[in-house]
């Protein structure tokens, strides 16, 4: 057992940590940073790690960053919190008006919270009611794609599907409709996959047809199903959902919370099927970390629903204390200067190619590679099911981490989503610690 430090002791004493089974903490207890630096982090040690995980896909620019720390030392010595209900300020002005800029055409209506489940609540919601004040009091149940994960408050639960987060909860939870999705898959030929996604694509029509009067909404992760395993699925699949709740008076809910700000190369990930939602849900890297806040974005349809004399009761009705702080909301605007003015997107597009070589390079053939997958600045290595040994991932993490890279598991998968400040050169060393941790636990366990 390692020996702990002073402020580890605390931390176990007093701290029950999210995602995590505190009893592991017995043999290795959770590290204790003392600072950010650009891609690092650095424990009280003075160890450096690689945040090859953007601290929970948040941080796009890196750690402590120079121009995000100045506006927000700026706006704490102005503003740091008013309520929103009824006042409003210029950071969220500010910030509404350079979304509009950047999001699909149509979105340019924002409702404020704090945090991507709620952000998911408010959109489940806010369908329902939609639907109920035009008319359609029937439609109120929801679609989502099978092994969804779209945050752990109750609503939320009902339209995931990753056991790990829902099965405790069950009986808690109203179940919406799952539906299969059409991985993509190196292992299929171009004309297998064809007629899987066309099987998907009518399993999905026929249940719209034949149940739209009572279906509010569908919530997708758009490209990539990040707690799932980061599977990745077809732009086209995305197309025909968009079509199909068209149609039929569905609402498109585009859940864009950890692939939305130019993560699989594109501003917003349902830009790769060329749609526009009817809701977006944004948060994670709108603050780039810095700040809780989150977005629910709509079209004026949405909100026209909703816009009516008090006595008829339309109001929505769902409130955050700390909806449009204006920490938050400007930082989120810093956050989308930078995109614009250092080219953020191009360097994505860069340097995502570069990690598909490397990738290709380090894993192809490999034989214990089951899959390995990337978009964006997301990458993910898949390890072959080994007989008799139970939570790989996170055993070939801890080795990483023991070589100064944070990676994260799920299930037998390792991935990352590095902040997109990384270098090649940092690229380089990340997948060789990947592929050298691997390797050192698959030699472990044959001895």
């Amino acid at each position: 057992m390692k020996k702990r430090s002073e402020l580890q002791e605390k931390d176990l004493q007093y701290i029950f940590h999210p995602c995590a089974q505190m009893k592991d903490f017995e043999e290795n207890p959770p590290l204790v940073i003392q600072k950010g630096e650009g891609l690092y982090l650095i424990d009280e040690e003075g160890k450096r790690y690689m945040d090859c995980i953007s601290s929970w896909w948040v941080n796009l620019f890196g750690h402590a960053n120079r121009r995000i720390n100045q506006v927000v030392m700026e706006q704490i010595n102005n503003l740091e919190h008013v309520i929103f209900a009824s006042f409003s300020h210029k950071p969220a002005i500010d910030l509404a008006e350079a979304l509009v800029e950047v999001l699909p055409k149509g979105i340019n209506k924002f409702l404020f919270a704090d945090n991507g489940s709620s952000c998911i609540e408010m959109a489940l919601k806010l369908s329902f009611q939609y639907h109920l004040q035009t008319g359609n009091p029937q439609k109120m149940k929801f679609i989502s794609l099978e092994n969804a994960y779209h945050g752990e408050t109750i609503g939320a639960l009902g339209v995931g599907d990753v056991d790990i987060f829902t099965q405790t909860y069950r009986p808690l939870i109203k179940e919406g409709r799952k539906v299969r999705v059409p991985y993509l898959d190196s292992r299929k030929s171009e004309e297998e996959f064809q007629k899987y996604e066309e099987e998907c694509i009518q399993e999905l029509r026929d249940l719209i047809e034949s149940s739209h009067h009572e279906i509010a909404c569908m919530i997708v992760e758009p490209m990539v199903q990040g707690a799932a395993g980061m599977l990745m699925y077809s732009a086209n699949y995305l197309r025909q959902v968009r079509e199909l709740t068209k149609k039929y008076n569905i609402h498109l809910i585009d859940d864009e919370i950890a692939m939305g700000f130019g993560r699989t190369g594109k501003m917003f990930a349902c830009e790769h099927a060329g749609i526009t939602p009817d809701i977006m849900c944004l948060a994670k890297g709108l603050s780039s970390g810095y700040y809780p806040i989150a977005l629910v974005c709509i079209t004026t349809d949405i909100f026209n629903a909703f816009y009516a004399d008090y006595k008829e009761g339309k109001s929505f009705l769902h409130s955050h204390t700390y909806s449009g702080n204006p920490l938050g909301c400007r930082i989120a605007v810093e956050v989308l200067k930078i995109f614009k003015e250092e080219n953020i997107l191009a360097m994505v597009q860069e340097k995502g190619a570069y990690l598909q070589a490397k990738m290709e390079e380090l894993f192809e053939g490999k034989d214990y590679v089951k899959s390995y997958r990337r978009i964006g600045m997301i990458g993910a290595i898949e390890i072959h099911e080994i007989p008799g040994q139970e939570r790989v991932g996170r055993k070939i993490a801890a080795l990483a981490l023991e070589k100064g890279v944070l990676i994260r598991p799920i299930g037998n998968i390792v991935y990352f989503m590095p902040p997109y400040i990384i270098t090649k050169e940092e690229i380089n060393t990340m997948l060789q610690v990947c592929k050298e941790s691997i390797e050192e636990y698959l030699k472990a366990t044959k001895n």
